[in-house]
């Protein structure tokens, strides 16, 4: 019997690998248009850290992570309490006074597979720690909205919100809890749990039956301040002032309990049930809950297998991989010998060959060259090693050139700049 791979992860195959790679590299360059800078953290990390940081009572920390060793270290469920753990550690708010990071990572939760959501997954998303500024939060969103544009995805709504300060919910909670609990006995299980340890992450549940009663619970946004209200009123302004279109949803909390102030969501119709596309906002006091001084950051997530299903839709065009550009067809071990020396010559030079490792056939090795649509082939056997001579076959006309042996390099380098390669 054939071990399977585990229930809720996949294998990224080469085709789609490339496609991965290709679409990494371009969100990369965008994010150092951005002016962000690439940080790594390690797989693992203190279960306290997600803790203090998530929260004890969301579904993260209490039901979906990956905890081993006695429950003193976990896998990264997200990116963002490791990003600020490493910004504390490594002191990089000596460097400047805004940073500005972003990550491209794995991730994992052991929570319930379904379309465009694995136990292991992956998220690239950005981090600006420093700056309370409602600018900062503008840019995050035109950031998000920037990528989608850039891999021409469309129709997407951007949700946006502000949950305030943990002072400023205090009396809203007291209402939220008193309209809630008179539908107790309506709300879904999870938010049956979560009435008496944190009603606000009912607003977050998704759930038909909470949803309902959601629609006329009391406001977040009428219990803020003036001076909270001003700050979100000039991101709008300058999100209207760059054309960038969104709505106001006041029943937009998020997940996890670090986040302040500004909240958003990126959501698609075409992604189904789970349509959120990115997520983020701002998050305050979690410097200051991870043992540091109290810094402003913002910060988003974009989950990479529903951005791909996004670009299938939207059928975007990856380019090709780059093409062999030389197969060379061998007869006989002094050949192979010889092409073996040659190919590694050749790649040296910059050049993607092949050879046949198989022993196979001429005619085998013929129709491999076909297979991985290899530019050119070249025979070399015993009468060409005698005579320094190969013939050089365009695989796309059957068109041959006869050439020394000792040219190849030099012929290649001429038909590349060509373009006759292609």
């Amino acid at each position: 019997m054939i071990i399977q791979k585990p229930k809720g992860t996949y294998d990224l195959l080469p085709e789609k690998a490339f496609s991965r790679v290709y679409a990494e590299s371009k969100i990369r360059e965008i994010f150092d248009l951005f002016n962000y800078r690439e940080i790594r953290t390690p797989t693992f990390e203190y279960t306290l850290l997600f803790k203090r940081s998530i929260g004890e009572n969301t579904d993260i920390v209490s039901k979906e992570m990956f905890t081993f060793n006695n429950s003193q270290y976990s896998l990264k469920p997200e990116m963002t309490a490791p990003v600020i753990r490493a910004y504390l550690e490594n002191g990089l708010y000596n460097q400047s006074p805004l940073i500005k990071l972003y990550y491209i990572s794995n991730m994992y939760r052991y929570e319930r597979p379904q379309a465009g959501r694995f136990r292991e997954f992956s998220q690239f998303g950005a981090e600006a720690i420093g700056s309370s500024e409602p600018f900062i939060d503008a840019e995050m969103i035109v950031l998000a909205a920037f990528i989608l544009s850039e891999f021409q995805i469309r129709n997407y709504k951007i949700k946006l919100n502000n949950i305030g300060t943990p002072d400023e919910r205090k009396k809203y909670l007291e209402k939220l809890f008193n309209y809630l609990n008179k539908f107790k006995n309506d709300l879904s299980g999870d938010s049956k749990k979560r009435l008496q340890k944190n009603p606000l992450r009912i607003l977050d549940s998704k759930m038909t039956e909470d949803r309902k009663i959601i629609e006329n619970a009391p406001r977040l946004y009428d219990y803020l301040e003036q001076s909270t209200i001003k700050n979100f009123e000039q991101v709008q302004s300058l999100l209207s002032g760059l054309g960038i279109s969104y709505e106001i949803d006041y029943f937009l909390v998020r997940g996890l309990d670090y986040y302040t102030s500004t909240t958003f969501e990126i959501v698609s119709d075409e992604l189904g049930a789970q349509d959120a596309i990115f997520g983020g906002g701002r998050y305050d006091l979690l410097t200051k809950q991870l043992g540091g001084k109290p810094t402003p950051a913002i910060g988003f997530a974009c989950g990479f297998e529903r951005f791909f299903s996004l670009m299938e839709k939207y059928e975007y065009c990856i380019p090709e991989e780059n093409k062999c550009i030389l197969y060379i067809v061998t007869s006989g071990n002094k050949a192979s010998v010889f092409a073996l020396n040659l190919i590694y010559e050749l790649r040296k030079s910059g050049f993607k060959c092949e050879m046949d490792y198989l022993n196979r056939s001429i005619k085998s090795q013929m129709k491999e060259a076909n297979k991985i649509n290899a530019a050119y082939t070249a025979v070399i056997g015993n009468n060409e090693l005698d005579s320094g001579k190969i013939l050089m076959k365009k695989m796309s006309d059957g068109n041959q050139t006869e050439i020394n042996i000792n040219n190849i390099n030099n012929f290649l380098i001429n038909e590349n700049k060509t373009g006759k390669t292609g």
